[in-house]
């Protein structure tokens, strides 16, 4: 493993971080009571680095069924409360301090079935525009309109999800 090649050819350093402070309205609501998105970073604001997302689960049961990614690797750190995770082969309670990382193809899928609120960051490497697909889940949620299985499964594709 190396360093991978250079980005910035500049001398000095940029002045050009960007903050993104706690106690902030998170940027996407999934339903009313349910799960609180906010952009940390995204695959647009790190020129396609990562995105990372703090995912505030409601105590609602909530969650994916199992899915992978073709494009991008996903990884998951509990924060707060309880979380179900699954690494494609088991299920296990994921507690503060936490973590899973799913590389591209790894199957995979998380829960909050714990009655409590629960929080993760969830990182995507490379960025993928993957606030999209947030949305239009939140849109779903809110308006409660009901698709089929082949929008299912065209919103699925859009977004690089293959359920399984």
């Amino acid at each position: 493993m190396s360093y991978p090649e250079p980005r910035y050819f500049g001398e000095t350093g940029e002045h050009s971080g960007t903050f993104a402070l706690s106690g902030r309205e998170p940027d996407l609501s999934m339903g009313v009571g349910g799960t609180q998105v906010h952009y940390l970073a995204t695959g647009g604001s790190t020129d396609g680095a990562y995105g990372l997302y703090r995912y505030e689960m409601g105590p609602r049961p909530g969650g994916p069924d199992p899915h992978f990614h073709r494009t991008m690797t996903e990884s998951f750190y509990v924060l707060s409360g309880t979380i179900r995770l699954y690494n494609g082969d088991k299920w296990a309670d994921g507690r503060p301090g936490d973590f899973l990382f799913l590389p591209e193809g790894g199957v995979h899928a998380f829960k909050n079935e714990s009655g409590e609120p629960a929080t993760m960051l969830i990182l995507f490497t490379p960025g993928a525009p993957r606030e999209s697909y947030f949305e239009e889940l939140a849109e779903i949620a809110t308006t409660g309109r009901q698709l089929s299985p082949e929008e299912w499964t065209e919103l699925y594709l859009r977004h690089d999800q293959y359920m399984v």
